[in-house]
């Protein structure tokens, strides 16, 4: 059986005697689509941070392809891409010209870094806007192009925190469909998100993390032992937190997909 593509094992991270994370033990296999759910503070950009090396851990390892990502960082690093909720991009830079910056780190061939970077915009509606400065992009556009850019190297793991907030309807359905294709074509991604029907209706399993512990784990068949939808058992697990910007959220995603 292969090693798993993410590997968490008694990860935590404390603030002084604040214990943000506590001794998460979780393994991701390959090709999976793993979404990460818990509602606002509950620890999953804490995780996710741990995981792409921006957080050193408290205690525990993170592991990528089995590399620890804090004890061969360069090595893990060249497996992954990670798309932050709110990413930090180069305004002085065209979209193209990130793209391309991004692909020379990951030592892209040209001819490769070509017709990745144009099926990329191609995907999320960017072709015309590619030689604009960054600077001139809405949010939902740099969201885009931080997603194309994480995608440009084609990374085995990708993390993707809060990945739709911004996004238009359209954009976050393109979104969802690749997602689903390239972890059928071997890639593994890593979602987090307060979004029901993000991971309800896409994902292989559901972590549903809460004060910094996973407190329910497994497929949608799993959770569901009633006939209980994932906003029920999300509410019911959590004690209703955040039931209020949770509903909102929802019926937004629900308006996007009836246009």
């Amino acid at each position: 059986m292969s090693s798993p593509s993410i590997k968490l094992t008694d990860l935590a991270k404390s603030y002084r005697k604040q214990k943000a994370v506590h001794n998460l033990n979780l393994e991701v296999n390959k090709g999976e689509l793993f979404g990460f759910l818990g509602p606002n503070g509950a620890g999953k950009t804490t995780t996710i941070k741990m995981l792409t090396g921006l957080l050193e851990p408290t205690s525990g390892t993170a592991e990528v392809n089995g590399i620890d990502i804090w004890k061969q960082p360069i090595q893990a690093k060249k497996n992954i891409a990670y798309v932050p909720d709110q990413p930090n991009l180069y305004p002085k830079l065209t979209g193209w010209d990130y793209l391309e910056f991004i692909a020379s780190v990951f030592h892209v061939p040209e001819e490769k870094f070509q017709a990745k970077a144009t099926e990329l915009l191609s995907t999320f509606n960017l072709t015309d806007q590619a030689d604009d400065l960054i600077e001139s992009y809405s949010h939902g556009m740099k969201q885009k192009i931080a997603i194309c850019g994480a995608l440009v190297h084609e990374p085995e793991v990708l993390f993707l925190d809060e990945p739709t907030v911004g996004l238009d309807p359209k954009s976050a359905r393109s979104l969802k469909n690749l997602l689903r294709e390239l972890c059928d074509n071997g890639m593994t991604a890593f979602v987090s998100t307060h979004i029901l029907e993000i991971a309800e209706q896409m994902c292989d399993r559901v972590g549903i993390i809460l004060d910094g512990d996973i407190i329910a784990l497994g497929t949608m068949n799993e959770l569901k032992s009633t006939d209980q939808s994932l906003e029920d058992i999300f509410l019911e697990l959590t004690g209703g937190e955040d039931q209020e910007a949770l509903i909102n959220e929802i019926s937004k995603a629900d308006q996007g997909d009836a246009k």
